[in-house]
Parts: C-alpha cells; structure tokens; sequence
C-alpha cells in the first residue's frame, strides 16, 4: 500500500527575528518560514497534507519570540481543520510567567501539544528548572496532551539529560522525543536499546526522524520488525521550516516500506496522537 499523503508529526510556524548566529552577520535561515496561517495552508495544499502538528517556531535567543507565536499557532489550528496546535513553554526559571500564561491556553481548541526544548537554556537535571517542568507536565497530563522536547547530542539537549523526562513523567504522560536523538551518539543510544526498553518498562515514549542521519531512520525500521514492538511510537515529521519535507518523507519511506509499518508510521500513529 503506497501512503500518498503522510500525516506531519511537528512543522513550525511564525516568522523569527534575524539574529547574528556564531558572530556572523544578522541572518533568517529558515527562509521557508510562513508568518501566516494562510501560507500555511497554500504549503499544506500544495503537499496534500490531511493533518499537521503547528509548534510555534524557534532558535534566536529570545524565548518571548516563540512565546509570541502560541497565538498565531490556536488562530491556525481554529481556522482549518486540517491543523492542530502545539504551544510553546520554556523550563527555564526567568520564562516561568511566560510559561504559566502559555499553559492557560492548554484547553484551548485544537491544542494537542506543549513543546520545550533547553536550546534556549536550562537543563533537565538542573533543579532550578524542575519547577516549571513539573507545571508543564501537570498540564499535559490535566488535558491529555503530548510534550515534544528537541533532542540533539552532546549538552542539555542529549539524550543522557532528556532520559530524566522519561523518568520522571512518562508513566502518564506522552513524551515525543524530537529528532530521533538528533544525530550520530543519539541514534545509536535509543535506537541501540533505550527507546526499546522504555517501551518495555510502559513509558509513553514517541520520536520522529527528522533531521536523522541517513542510517538511523532504515535502523529504527529494522529494530522495529526485529523486536516487535514500536511500530506505534515512530512518526514522520518535517520540521519545517528548518527540516526538509521532501527529503525527510524520502528517507523515511525509503525505511518503511509499502505495508503495515509504512501506513502506521506515515499517517496511523498521528491521527492517534494528534487527529
């Protein structure tokens, strides 16, 4: 069977402000950003995607910049039934007004997600954040929604640190680990065992393959079929503006196949989480 439209597990929406990144001059690199929801919608028209996950957009330094945009990503998800809603919270201390006035739109239409993500500062061990991250997890689990955190190696954001979350929430609330790791030393350290044996502990464990290396998405698919389980915790994802649909649908369908897990992993597991 040939998915023809796959589901978007997480796409981002807004436009940034430029910024100065590494020294250099100020700069947009995510030059596919949309600032409106009907722009938005012309990309989802123009891909036939029947259903997509909204998560303001972020990467400058400035965390009021994507707590501006939680607004912007409820006028999408109230507009087109096609979109749903993620908002933006921080775990930071100093974002801890911000992060209780975004939480109060948790119940709000369309909203099936709370992102963070410690690019922007923090860390889960630090006991400063756990404040805060314990508000946002209590709020997912109130409305039943889905916590998506980045994941990239090495820092705040391996795996080593997000490991804490599965800890200490993900019994009761589900976890969408963003970029299957995020790169080479993550990879190898879910897909080696830990994601396997999160599910096996009963942890509500989810990730996506966007940004993978190009190995990871064809061995998440054959540890997969190999152990039997996880079949329902993989999701495609563009990640746009910062990913790649095109070549993100390519190396994951490329890994899939044409049958059950490709349908389960392209549009099935989705729907169940955020249809």
């Amino acid at each position: 069977m040939t998915v023809v439209s796959p589901h978007d597990a997480h796409r981002h929406l807004g436009v940034l402000p430029s910024f100065p990144f590494y020294g250099g001059p100020p700069v947009n690199p995510d030059i596919s950003a949309r600032a409106t929801v009907r722009l938005l919608q012309d990309d989802l028209d123009a891909e036939g995607t029947e259903l997509a996950l909204a998560i303001p957009n972020y990467g400058v330094p400035d965390a009021s910049a994507s707590f501006a945009l939680n607004e912007l990503c409820l006028e999408a998800a109230a507009t087109d039934s096609r979109i749903r809603a993620g908002i933006w919270a921080s775990p930071r201390p100093q974002d801890a007004e911000m992060t209780a006035a975004a939480l109060k739109y948790a119940g709000e239409q369309g909203v099936k997600a709370i992102k963070i993500s410690f690019l922007l500062g923090g860390r889960a061990s630090d006991e400063a954040c756990r404040p805060q991250l314990d508000q946002i997890f209590a709020t997912a689990r109130e409305h039943d929604l889905t916590v998506h955190v980045h994941t990239s190696p090495g820092g705040a954001s391996d795996v080593d640190e997000i490991g804490n979350l599965v800890d200490w929430y993900a019994d009761d609330v589900r976890l969408h680990l963003v970029h299957l790791g995020g790169g080479m030393s993550g990879h190898i350290k879910l897909i080696g065992s830990r994601f396997f044996d999160w599910i096996e502990a009963g942890k509500q464990v989810y990730t996506d393959t966007s940004w993978a290396i190009g190995f990871a998405p064809r061995w998440m698919a054959a540890e997969i079929e190999r152990r039997g389980i996880g079949a329902d915790r993989l999701l495609f994802a563009s990640d746009e503006p910062w990913g790649d649909r095109a070549g993100e649908l390519a190396r994951l369908a490329a890994a899939t196949g044409d049958g059950e897990l490709a349908r389960a992993v392209l549009r099935d597991n989705a729907e169940r989480l955020y249809g």
